[in-house]
């Protein structure tokens, strides 16, 4: 965008500062460099085919298989070419052994393609042996690709379930945990030649539509859509108390939607929102803390969730509509507490705003940038039309590079657009390499029946309490999630932790937004907080601090699903899990929803305040605790329970404004944070 007032943009991070960020804690960044020009114009070529491909497939898809399976090997290639294989390796040449490691990719999908038609005829879905062999090396390219692109953990955590099977037959095994035996045929069989584990459904949606709004997404960023957000926010919230940290909310909630890159959405919006934050008064450890939680949120947020709405559709077999929906006021409260936080920290701190003078004038940023917003709309007209995900993603990217040509400073060249394919591309490949990981331990769970497993021990240990499987149900996705993007921490968590809330009758959408508010949430939990670790870095700050800071600016993000699976009517869906229809309940449905919106609404404002200790003046400890208590009373979803909370919060509002209007109070508080 190219509005007249931007002074704000001198307190930027440097592209230097982001890059290390980057490279430290988001591993998709940390390519190589290669100095040879026609290695590299051979990789911009790959990317760019590798995308044209997907909008191909799109209209004209192949058999499921093979369609997973040249998806999964252009992602392995990409990877083995662009990722060194440590990071202090020399990243200016691509070593042989890199190069054998792209030939055997190519290998193992070729080798699907030749046996493919055998497979679906007389196989009966028995592996030989080649395809065993076929099967282990293509399991070990992905391990090594994730590694590189993810980091340890979800390969390891791929592994643990891989050996599994091999010795769940022992008797040294705890009883729930013993199967029959398999062998090598059964185990990776399962893996390879057929569509339940690395071309699993995992694997599919990634073909299908994720890789899609990725491209999506690095169309948009072309567009100037990223700075339009950033510019709007500013004239939004620019100037209020503690404005830059809402504009952080704002501008991270709107990016983090698109963005399915938690750590992406961070470091990006973060470069600009975290030096203002720091520049007003705010504690560095809390300024990247706003940009973490917010950058979170931004994955639970609708139309496009990070897309991970589409594949809860694909997953549960409910109307990406209804999804929308039904995460639309959970989010919407998730944001609430966020700016109130952010607000009576500001309040507290005397922290105001920026000048106006300074500031980006609403009328031009919406003039100079307000055709940006076409596409999202045609996307989501789109899709609660009810055309295939795919579809509206490929009509949506068409769209914007159509609305880009609107105003000279956003339009797209040919050359804007071959940069977004490549892009995008590269960008997907975290996420590529991730759901075939994801996908060995779709297999496995699928094959030895741990899933049923884990959720019998968690109803177990969960004793017939609702309230402690939900608990344990929370703490199983968040372990399971660490250090995982969202689209595989949902993708994991939805296989293994939400059937165990099925067993008490919940409702299968709220199971699983349940689980993919914690398996997210896991991103911002020490001790594996990449995002908060992430916004740590542009701060200056200490990641642990910063990290736990995170977890208090997310706090209505740990209680709003409890809220849900007491208050169906939040979700817009009744007692039975089915869509608020409003010719059915016309009075009692709209009152529900008021009802529990409004009380979670008023829940969630006062928890903020007693979490930052402030409302219009200084709140003490006792003043603090009482003011929690009455919040958490609220939540509870009885008539008796709700009186006495409203009373509290009143009373102490009250008496806080009262004791506010007898003059303004010096901050008792260092803005420590």
């Amino acid at each position: 965008m190219n509005n007249e007032k931007q002074p704000t943009t001198s307190v930027e991070v440097s592209n230097e500062q982001v890059q290390k960020v980057l490279e430290k804690f988001d591993l998709e960044s940390n390519v190589r460099k290669v100095n040879n020009k026609a290695i590299l114009w051979g990789i911009s070529l790959l990317a760019i085919s590798f995308a044209v491909f997907h909008l191909y497939v799109t209209f004209n898809p192949l058999p499921t298989l093979l369609q997973r399976n040249v998806h999964l090997m252009g992602g392995l290639v990409l990877v083995f070419l662009l990722y060194p294989t440590f990071k202090k390796q020399n990243r200016t040449k691509i070593p042989f052994y890199d190069w054998i490691l792209v030939g055997l990719s190519v290998a193992s999908s070729v080798y699907l393609f030749v046996v493919y038609p055998d497979i679906v005829t007389t196989r009966g879905g028995i592996a030989t042996t080649t395809d065993i062999l076929m099967a282990i090396m293509t399991v070990i390219l992905v391990f090594e690709a994730a590694r590189r692109v993810t980091g340890w953990i979800l390969p390891i955590l791929a592994m643990l379930f891989l050996v599994y099977p091999f010795f769940s037959h022992q008797d040294w095994l705890p009883r729930m945990l013993l199967t029959r035996p398999f062998d090598l045929s059964d185990i990776f069989g399962q893996l390879y030649i057929k569509t339940e584990g690395l071309f699993s459904t995992a694997i599919g949606a990634s073909v299908q539509f994720i890789f899609l709004f990725i491209l999506f997404g690095a169309f948009l960023a072309k567009s100037g859509m990223g700075q339009f957000f950033n510019d709007l926010a500013l004239a939004l919230a620019g100037h209020k108390q503690g404005g830059p940290a809402k504009v952080a909310v704002i501008s991270s909630a709107f990016m983090g939607s698109i963005n399915g890159s938690a750590v992406g959405n961070v470091v990006s919006t973060g470069a600009f929102t975290i030096p203002l934050m720091k520049k007003i008064g705010y504690d560095k450890n809390f300024s990247g803390a706003v940009e973490a939680s917010s950058s979170i949120g931004g994955q639970i947020l609708p139309p496009v969730m990070g897309a991970s709405a589409f594949i809860m559709a694909e997953t549960t077999g409910i109307s990406y509509g209804t999804i929308a929906l039904a995460a639309l006021i959970p989010a919407l409260l998730f944001f609430l507490s966020s700016i109130m936080q952010v607000h009576y920290r500001a309040g507290r701190a005397n922290l105001r705003g920026l000048p106006k003078a300074d500031l980006p004038e609403l009328k031009k940023v919406l003039k100079n940038g307000w055709h940006l917003l076409i596409p999202l709309i045609c996307l989501i007209a789109m899709l609660f039309y009810g055309l295939p995900v795919s579809f509206s993603a490929f009509y949506t990217i068409v769209i914007t590079v159509i609305v880009s040509w609107f105003r000279k400073h956003t339009r797209m060249s040919i050359k804007d657009i071959f940069e977004a394919l490549e892009t995008g591309t590269r960008q997907s490949l975290s996420t590529i390499i991730a759901c075939g990981v994801v996908g060995v331990v779709i297999g496995v769970v699928n094959l030895t029946s741990f899933g049923a497993t884990l959720t019998s021990a968690i109803t177990s240990l969960g004793a017939g309490s609702l309230m402690l499987t939900l608990i344990l149900t929370m703490l199983a996705s968040i372990v399971l999630g660490m250090g995982l993007p969202s689209i595989p921490a949902y993708i994991i968590t939805a296989t293994m932790a939400a059937p165990a809330l099925a067993e008490f009758g919940i409702p299968v959408l709220i199971a699983h937004l349940f689980v993919f508010y914690f398996g997210i949430f896991a991103n911002i939990t020490p001790p594996v907080a990449l995002a908060s670790f992430a916004g740590a870095g542009l701060a200056g700050g200490d990641p642990m601090r910063t990290g736990f800071i995170s977890l208090r600016l997310s706090i209505a993000g740990f209680i709003v699903p409890f809220i849900f699976v007491y208050e169906p009517a939040m979700l817009l869906i009744n007692p039975t899990g089915l869509p608020v229809n409003a010719t059915e309940f016309p009075f009692a449905a709209v009152m529900d929803i008021l009802i529990v919106t409004i009380s979670s609404a008023i829940a969630v404002i006062a928890i903020s305040a007693a979490v930052e200790g402030y409302i219009k003046t200084h709140l003490g400890v006792i003043t603090r605790i009482i003011l929690g208590v009455g919040s958490l009373l609220l939540i509870v979803p009885e008539l008796v329970t709700d009186i006495i909370g409203y009373v509290i919060i009143f009373v102490i509002y009250a008496w806080n404004y009262i004791k506010g209007r007898k003059g303004p109070e010096v901050a008792l508080e260092t803005r420590s944070g």
